[in-house]
């Protein structure tokens, strides 16, 4: 796992959960890709890995709610992507409608993998803890996976 995690870098988190549309009152299920830099290997044995996000974001919501996650490593041709799903909210939009990101079903936790991801891993979320601001989310890694992509033209 660590030769795909080092160095650090910005990644892409995907999730989904369902919840209650504000505006029909139905619960849909929703997908939603979040960026963040606050992230970690924990532990070989079990493979562990940590992510923080902010409790206000909607991206805890879903998180909190399914306890899976896939933290996706991008190649640098998706840094337009990454900035967009940084800076804008999942919860009244499709980021992967708005940035042509595609995605495909997780293996072992009912997430996307974005098709580009050049590794993931698939995670189950074991803990919460409470930091200030953001929620340190704790997670079994059920499956990484490195992979080889071509470059977008």
């Amino acid at each position: 796992m660590f030769d795909i995690i080092n160095p650090m870098q910005t990644v892409l988190v995907t999730s989904r959960h369902k919840i209650k549309n504000k505006l029909t009152g139905k619960d849909e299920e929703k997908d939603n890709a979040f960026t963040i830099d606050w992230h970690t290997p924990l532990s070989f044995e079990p493979m562990m890995y940590g992510i923080s996000v902010g409790k206000k974001r909607f991206s805890h919501k879903l998180i909190s709610g399914s306890k899976a996650f896939v933290v996706n490593f991008i190649p640098a041709y998706l840094e337009k992507e990454a900035l967009y799903c940084g800076s804008h909210s999942g919860e009244h939009i499709d980021k992967f409608n708005e940035t042509g990101l595609q995605k495909e079903e997780a293996e072992t936790v009912d997430c996307p993998v974005l098709k580009d991801a050049i590794a993931y891993l698939e995670c189950e979320v074991v803990d919460e803890i409470e930091i200030g601001d953001h929620v340190f989310f704790i997670a079994k890694v059920m499956k990484s996976e490195k992979r080889r992509v071509g470059k977008r033209l």
